[in-house]
């Protein structure tokens, strides 16, 4: 693992960006005229539920249940919070959303061929 302050966000942004892009071209095939339909309904709940996630851990770090290891983020803050941990929050709620909606997707596929 790497030893430097960028080794969170690198290793956050090397899951989750290609997860997504991929999420999003398959979202994009499926939907195609209608993608920012889908992507206008299924991002807010995914954005409120990381935010939600981002307030619970201000409040965890707050009270002193955990920390960050010094030099293993930016040192950028949120309201105390590490800017890679709302990263994380976010990212991961929108590939839940996602995936919820392409597993939605798969499974109406599934009942339409079903005599």
């Amino acid at each position: 693992m790497m030893e430097t302050r960028w080794a969170y966000i690198i290793h956050l942004m090397a899951w989750a960006v290609p997860f997504i892009v991929l999420q999003l071209a398959v979202l994009v095939h499926h939907f195609r005229g209608r993608s920012w339909v889908v992507l206008r309904a299924v991002l807010p709940p995914a954005l409120v539920v990381g935010s939600y996630l981002a307030v619970a851990d201000h409040l965890a770090i707050r009270e002193g249940i955990w920390n960050f290891g010094e030099g293993k983020h930016l040192g950028i803050y949120v309201a105390g919070v590490p800017l890679e941990e709302i990263l994380f929050f976010l990212l991961t709620s929108i590939m839940v959303s996602l995936g919820l909606t392409l597993f939605t997707v798969l499974l109406s596929r599934r009942e339409a061929r079903v005599p």
